[in-house]
């Protein structure tokens, strides 16, 4: 189906998204095609909508599914409580100061300029990242970030933004310079979490296309 299947059972499925596929489908039929509807077709027998979370279009790596009512509730629990690990990869367009550090910034949608969002310290909605610069070369900077919010977009508005580090991700053609078919140089590269009916502490780890080196030591917590 064109994904790759990390790990599968009764309950839970962990895919690996590829960058360009919606994680769920959208509207109209030119929209269908997700990793959801990939999902359903493989297992049929699984609920209509599995998906517990979601990554943008754009953005490669790891997502798990719940394949019962039972699965994704008590999985969507667990992110509602932020008692999933997530770590993100990006490579950035721009040279970084600082080895790491924390990101809080406030922002909403631009209803004139949808999905677009927008800086607002008054009315937009609080995002936390933390960030760690990993290596710098050619006028680039990988970073991995921990995100301790789910807003939209958020990693992205994050690299971008003045406030935040100034260097938008390569390939971002919402806060950036990327052009149209010019993949988007952010993958979702950790995913630690409970299973929902063994109780196991579930880790998986996936390294991105865009970059050579070996996955970072991550931290834990």
């Amino acid at each position: 189906m064109g994904l790759r299947i990390r790990y599968r059972d009764a309950d839970i499925v962990v895919v690996d998204k590829p960058g360009g596929l919606l994680a769920v489908p959208g509207r109209g039929p030119d929209k269908l095609d997700s990793v959801v509807s990939r999902v359903r077709t493989l297992l049929p027998e699984c609920i209509e909508q599995p998906a517990v979370h979601r990554l943008d279009m754009d953005t490669s790596g790891l997502m798990v599914l719940g394949l019962t009512r039972a699965a994704h509730a008590h999985l969507s629990r667990q992110f509602a409580e932020r008692r999933v690990e997530k770590r993100y990869l990006a490579q950035l367009n721009g040279t970084v100061a600082g080895e790491g550090g924390e990101i809080a910034l406030r922002f909403r949608l631009d209803p004139e300029n949808r999905p677009h969002q927008v800086y607002d310290p008054v009315q937009g909605k609080l995002g936390i990242s933390r960030w760690r610069q990993l290596e710098s070369q050619q006028g680039r900077t990988l970073v991995v970030f921990t995100p301790l919010t789910g807003r939209t977009h958020q990693l992205r508005l994050h690299a971008s933004h003045p406030l935040g580090l100034g260097c938008p991700i390569v390939g971002d053609r919402l806060y950036g310079t990327g052009r149209p078919g010019e993949q988007l140089l952010l993958h979702s590269a950790l995913l630690c979490f409970e299973h929902p009916a063994t109780g196991q502490w579930l880790v998986f780890s996936s390294r991105p296309v865009f970059s050579t080196a070996g996955l970072p030591a991550w931290e834990a917590g």
